[in-house]
């Protein structure tokens, strides 16, 4: 790249931060990121725990998480609004990862998805995630709820058993072994929960709903004494100190096995972030920089693993909030995560009190909004590829495996495009459209033909998907024709395979005496036969710019007059 492309390349990495101080930053704008700020912490604060818990950490780690990544994605990334933390599309692979490999195995696997989202960012990869089909997305987050729901079963019932098993079916076989176990404390509590937030978000919408209904659980459990499990009891006090750099026992023996997890990390950071950074862009008439992004959330993933947190991402309803409460820039991000600091510093001895049914009750809401029924069942009257990828996403994220069904989907979803693409490349014969595109049929073009010559027209992308429409074009004929015109105008794209195509076309026009003429090539067309050098030859190939050209050339050929191309 010259200098001036590196300048370019090297704009996009500037932090929104940087960019917003340098325009200018008043007192008033300061003002409205601290409540913004300070609006965000309050609502972050109880999810950060419910996540960490339902990931099989312990709270204090969300709320590193939180605090760390949080002040990290909004100082160096690209979205002026970005809300960076734990989320819960993290919660099943994180869980699986800490059942298999201990916790160890987790920092690895986030030291890994931040430097695969470090080098995707360097890379400009960015932009590749508008690309991800949407019946993936939708599949994969209603799996992600789904998941999410059965994980909360244990402490919303108050179950008396012990480690809850990973995979879906054996974990609900667990359930109903130990349901007799079911504690009437946990799921009143649980009930109270659930009524305090649906309650103030009917009527009270602009309330911090899951700190309040926290706030009463733990309240309700203390006044009655209710024997309910709590923070304190099973995880002991909550640290009041700052977040230490914490490098535990890391298997790295184990690198490979733990690749697909760090992948799905990766993934999961990078689509929610970007997808976040849209839903703020769409409220504020912003523009993300989505590479920047993209490195922010793998610098803040590599540091939340190395002070003992969860991997983050952009979350998009913390980050609705804050554009809500009138964040202007991401110093309110930056003074979120100095809130919960100070809320962790302070509060943390009266955190043991808190129910963990107080939570489930946060993260079953949480279950239920990023389930997307709507969009769910709304997929469900698409196309029937689109139908096949939605369901196989879904299943295979539920009852298998959340890297299996992102392959999967993605997979099944290219094939599903590349046969739509396919079907809808024609190979035509008879009447034709004129190469003139605001004109209509031509009735009498066929008679326009002269004998010995045959026209046939390509509509569509000539690719490896549709390369085999041309393998028996010519057994069409009755009696071989002398000439053959190809018609190419509608054919916008061409790859590798339709080359090979084409070049076995004229292999079999060769060996049948039958001169090929193509006509109307488009730039892209045009430029790959140039590349890949195929060019007319002298009784055998020849180039037209357009179908009259080639009605005039195929005269002359049959004519025995043709002693140049006449598209040279």
């Amino acid at each position: 790249m010259n200098r001036s492309e590196w300048r370019a390349y090297f704009r996009e990495f500037r932090p929104k931060t940087f960019t917003s101080l340098r325009r200018g930053y008043r007192f008033a704008d300061l003002r409205a990121d601290a409540v913004a700020g300070l609006t965000v912490a309050i609502i972050a604060l109880p999810l950060a725990m419910a996540l960490a818990i339902a990931s099989g950490a312990t709270p204090e780690k969300g709320l590193h998480t939180a605090i760390i990544a949080g002040f990290l994605i909004s100082f160096l990334g690209g979205s002026k609004v970005q809300i960076g933390g734990p989320t819960a599309a993290f919660i099943p692979v994180v869980f699986g990862v800490i059942a298999n490999f201990g916790y160890g195995g987790l920092i690895l696997c986030t030291l890994m998805a931040g430097l695969m989202l470090i080098a995707a960012g360097l890379l400009r990869l960015g932009t590749l995630m508008k690309y991800m089909p949407q019946p993936v997305v939708t599949g994969f987050t209603a799996g992600i709820a789904v998941s999410i729901f059965s994980s909360q079963i244990k402490d919303a019932l108050g179950l008396q058993m012990g480690q809850v098993p990973a995979e879906f079916i054996p974990r609900w076989a667990a359930y109903a072994k130990h349901i007799a176990t079911t504690q009437p404390a946990a799921v009143a509590l649980t009930l109270l929960g659930l009524i305090a937030i649906l309650g103030l978000r009917r009527w009270r919408p602009a309330w911090p709903g899951f700190l309040i209904a926290l706030l009463l659980c733990t309240l309700v459990c203390l006044g009655f004494a209710l024997p309910a499990e709590t923070i304190g009891t099973k995880f002991g006090g909550l640290p009041s100190a700052l977040p230490t750099f914490d490098f535990p026992h890391i298997p790295f023996e184990r690198t490979r096995e733990l690749l697909p997890s760090a992948f799905t990390i990766a993934f999961l950071a990078g689509v929610e972030s970007l997808l976040s950074a849209v839903v703020a862009d769409g409220m504020t008439g912003g523009r993300h920089r989505s590479n920047m992004e993209l490195v922010a959330q793998g610098v803040a993933n590599t540091a939340s693993a190395l002070f003992g947190g969860l991997p983050a991402t952009g979350a998009i309803a913390r980050t609705a909030t804050n554009i809500r409460a009138g964040g202007r820039t991401p110093l309110s991000g930056i003074l979120h995560a100095a809130f919960l600091l100070v809320f962790m510093l302070l509060l943390a001895p009266l955190m043991q009190y808190v129910p963990l049914a107080a939570l489930a009750s946060i993260l079953l809401i949480v279950a239920w909004n990023i389930s997307e029924v709507e969009a769910f069942r709304h997929t469900l009257s698409a196309p029937k590829g689109d139908r096949l990828v939605l369901l196989l996403t879904f299943f295979l994220t539920v009852f298998f495996d959340l890297t299996l069904a992102i392959e999967a989907g993605v997979v099944v979803a290219a094939f599903v495009f590349m046969f739509r693409m396919a079907e809808a490349v024609e190979v035509q014969s008879g009447m034709q459209m004129s190469d003139d595109e605001d004109s209509g049929a031509d009735p009498d073009q066929r008679a326009r033909l002269p004998a010995g010559v045959e026209a046939f027209q390509i509509s569509g992308p000539l690719f490896f998907g549709a390369a085999n429409r041309l393998d028996d074009l010519l057994d069409q004929f009755r009696v071989p024709p002398k000439v053959f015109i190809l018609r190419m105008r509608l054919v916008p794209v061409i790859d590798a395979s339709g080359m090979h195509a084409l070049e076995a076309l004229l292999e079999r026009c060769q060996r049948r005496g039958i001169l090929l003429i193509l006509s109307g090539l488009q730039p892209q067309p045009r430029r790959v036969f140039g590349q890949m050098h195929l060019h007319p030859r002298e009784g055998a190939l020849h180039i037209a710019p357009n179908y009259d050209a080639a009605l005039l050339l195929a005269g002359e050929l049959i004519a025995g007059t043709a002693g140049r191309d006449l598209a040279s």
